[in-house]
């Protein structure tokens, strides 16, 4: 039976979803194909009318989920974020609680040292990407000296947030993401 082009896409769009909320919840080589392609509904051979691997659709994933427009909105709830909306929006216990829909760099960082090229690539864009949207709230005169402090912000948010998601202590969970807020958030 032939599928039309739109639930061929739609079907696609599925596997994509599922998959950046597997991998976020448990690393790329934690979730297999056919873990996927059940958890989407779907049979583990169809798989490959829409990827050519594993590793390509984990390169995809990752490009997508880091691309994304909107992110510090999204975050912050407002149109016009300040860096502290920001700051205080990805350092939630919400968003500490829920890695599958949450910062695909605190919850694939490590991982994507011994992924594939194109992985690492998608990781880095996203990377550079995101830190050049925080430059733009940095205040100072120098571009230089507000990337730098871009970088630190955001290496310090997904430190923080990966502390807080790796100890076993709810309370120092939450001091290690009030911590980060504070200090981040006062630029």
């Amino acid at each position: 039976m032939r599928v039309s082009r739109e639930e061929a896409a739609a079907t696609r769009e599925r596997i994509l979803e599922v998959a950046g909320t597997l991998f976020r919840e448990h690393g790329f080589d934690g979730i297999s194909v056919a873990d996927i392609m059940k958890r989407a509904g779907l049979t583990h051979g169809g798989f490959y009318g829409h990827f050519a691997s594993k590793d390509d659709l984990a390169a995809e994933i990752t490009g997508r989920v880091v691309s994304r427009e909107g992110w510090m909105q999204r975050l912050s709830g407002r149109a016009d974020p300040s860096l502290k909306d920001v700051v205080r929006g990805y350092l939630t216990p919400r968003h500490r609680d829920h890695p599958g829909t949450g910062c695909l760099f605190a919850a694939l960082g490590s991982d994507v040292v011994r992924q594939p090229a194109a992985v690492r690539r998608a990781f880095t864009e996203g990377l550079k990407n995101r830190v050049d949207a925080l430059r733009e709230l940095i205040p100072g005169r120098s571009a230089t000296a507000r990337r730098r402090q871009a970088l630190a912000t955001m290496c310090g948010m997904i430190g923080a947030l990966t502390l807080s998601r790796a100890v076993d202590d709810p309370k120092l969970s939450t001091e290690i993401l009030d911590a980060a807020a504070e200090a981040f958030g006062r630029l």
